[in-house]
């Protein structure tokens, strides 16, 4: 087992893995941009080193900043969290050839499910459908207005090394794919140094699943059941939760199984999420495996009370599964509504600053997961989630209610944030009676 892990992530990610290290007698090291110098979170690491300036490519995107933090420190494992470095298949293999463990999958698994493409290739050998669309990367527009008109309008442009929402753009007719392919070629490029994009059939009415699964080094393999991340805007999530409301038990089974089928045949290791989109007829396609922890990871730590970056970190260190897949249930109703810093009744517009006042919610079946506190300030640098917050009850009713309750005690001032449309969303008949789809808040807000 490893003694001491440097943690490669800021915020609440970075807090969650602190805690995860201390409560497994690990000694954790953080890091931080000068943007980030003073945060209460730091004062948990057992050591904090200062990694550059607030710009993301002077810090948290740079490798050899992080790996010389890491040599000083004289880690035995770097642990990226989400986002920035977490699934950089390049920087797994720095990690690595430095002798310092990357948590997370091996290098060849993560190249495999991180390009969309291949990741394609890899479902249709797994027997699991994929959307109709092209094969590969597009080689000009002329192709991709053939491909659209053969299996009809709408269509989804899409980044082949993307994710979260970036280089993705719906189109209806010629004209309006001719403009996505350029944009979204653009926007990928930018975002991923790979401005490679492929299309796709836009599924309407459609609902996004994910399913979690974990496995070890030694070939073992399990799912942990399925979180549903219907509700979006622009392709980013606003709430999840579990067990799905929208699919029958008989797709949940299917769902996981073919979640389990594609990670062993990407030999996957560590926690990764499979994710799907179920049409109305409840018939799935792959949409894209990411290879990290997710945000919403726990809304399954709840439904299943297995600690997932803890496991994360004990299949690094190359620990076996503790358990079976018949001893991982489902038990009772998991919602996560991300509260961030945006104006959410106009077009929400990010809305950086300090936070005058903090006071999170408590009672029975609540979760906060923050790193934030009351004169924190929400940099304009960063990601705007201010904070996770969850609730678990027995029954799907419960849990929203509960919601209801939380979201309700929330005080956050200082800066705009989404707990209003949540608390609309709560209300929302349609969305008490599972009647929704990926297109939802857009068309309702």
């Amino acid at each position: 087992m490893f003694s001491r892990i440097l943690v490669a992530n800021r915020g609440e990610i970075a807090l969650r893995i602190i805690r995860a290290c201390r409560e497994m007698g690990i000694e954790a090291v953080a890091v931080y941009s000068e943007a980030d110098r003073g945060a209460r979170y730091l004062d948990l690491a057992d050591e904090a080193i200062c990694i550059g300036p607030a710009a993301p490519g002077q810090s948290y995107l740079n490798i050899a900043r992080i790996i010389s933090a890491a040599e000083v420190a004289d880690v035995g494992a770097i642990h990226p969290g989400y986002g920035f470095l977490a699934e950089n298949p390049h920087f797994a293999e720095v990690c690595r050839s430095c002798n310092i463990e990357f948590i997370g999958p091996n290098v060849e698994a993560m190249r495999r499910v991180g390009d969309k493409v291949e990741a394609k290739q890899l479902a249709r050998r797994a027997k699991i459908y994929t959307i109709p669309g092209s094969d590969g990367a597009l080689d000009d527009v002329d192709e991709a207005v053939r491909l659209a008109r053969e299996i009809g309008y709408p269509v989804i442009v899409k980044a082949a090394a993307g994710g979260g929402g970036r280089g993705m753009r719906i189109a209806h007719n010629d004209i309006s794919l001719t403009q996505a392919v350029g944009q979204g070629q653009s926007e990928a490029e930018a975002a991923f140094k790979d401005g490679r994009v492929y299309l796709e059939k836009y599924l309407e009415d459609a609902r996004h699943v994910e399913v979690q699964v974990l496995a070890d080094s030694r070939g073992h393999c399990i799912h942990l059941w399925e979180r549903d991340c219907t509700l979006q805007r622009r392709h980013q999530k606003l709430v999840e939760e579990s067990p799905s409301p929208s699919i029958s038990d008989r797709t949940r089974g299917k769902l996981c199984d073919a979640a389990v089928r594609m990670a062993r045949e990407a030999g996957y290791t560590g926690a990764g999420t499979v994710e799907f989109l179920v049409d109305r007829d409840e018939k799935f396609y792959l949409l894209e495996v990411n290879a990290r922890i997710q945000v919403e990871h726990p809304v399954t730590e709840l439904v299943t009370g297995i600690d997932l970056v803890q496991q994360q970190i004990l299949v690094a260190a190359g620990e076996r599964l503790a358990f079976r897949q018949k001893d991982i249930q489902q038990s009772g109703c998991a919602i996560e509504c991300r509260i961030n810093a945006e104006d959410c009744f106009n077009g929400f517009r990010p809305s950086p600053g300090t936070l005058e006042r903090f006071c999170v919610p408590g009672g029975p079946g609540v979760r906060v997961d923050t790193h934030c506190c009351q004169g924190w300030t929400i940099s304009p640098h960063y990601d705007s989630m201010i904070a996770k917050l969850l609730v678990h009850r027995p029954t799907r009713a419960a849990a929203i209610a509960t919601m209801r309750r939380a979201l309700a005690e929330f005080v956050i001032e200082g800066v705009q944030t989404t707990v209003p449309l949540h608390l609309d969303i709560m209300s929302n008949p349609d969305f008490n009676a599972a009647r929704i789809d990926t297109g939802w808040v857009e068309r309702i807000w």
